[in-house]
């Protein structure tokens, strides 16, 4: 078979995914909706959930819908620091995703939906971790949210 044909055979068959599942992650989608109350959480660990809750309105239409595939595009740990009005502080990558494009992705999706659901006036500052789980074609969950992998 000539190298071009099975290059676009290829393609086609989506073996060859790191060209269009790049694109997915070039730009990052358009807030949708956010968490308006303040949260209630009374530890870092609660807090986690307000603000995976907050992000899954933010981008309502990424959020991947049932179980992950088998085979992740990307997965990254990542902490988020909240100050005390709901503002993002801080974004930190805290382990690397094997596809690079992943982690800038997400960080950038994490700051545009400030502001968070602001913390309770005792915590002050909130720093929580949590982790992305993202398919190739841009749709995510949050561990803190999953529904499990396939």
């Amino acid at each position: 078979m000539h190298r071009t044909c099975l290059f676009s055979a290829l393609a086609l068959a989506g073996l060859l995914a790191c060209g269009p599942a790049l694109a997915q992650f070039k730009t990052t989608p358009v807030v949708a909706g956010a968490v308006k109350q303040p949260s209630g959480a009374k530890t870092e660990r609660e807090y986690r959930k307000d603000g995976a809750r907050h992000l899954y309105a933010a981008y309502k239409r990424q959020i991947h819908k049932g179980k992950m595939p088998p085979l992740l595009y990307g997965v990254a740990i990542i902490e988020t620091e909240i100050g005390a009005g709901g503002e993002v502080q801080g974004v930190r990558v805290v382990r690397q995703p094997a596809a690079a494009e992943v982690g800038p992705w997400a960080v950038e999706m994490i700051k545009k939906a400030s502001p968070f659901p602001a913390p309770l006036a005792k915590m002050g500052t909130v720093k929580y971790t949590d982790i992305w789980l993202v398919d190739k074609s841009g749709r995510f969950q949050l561990d803190t949210l999953t529904e499990g992998q396939r």
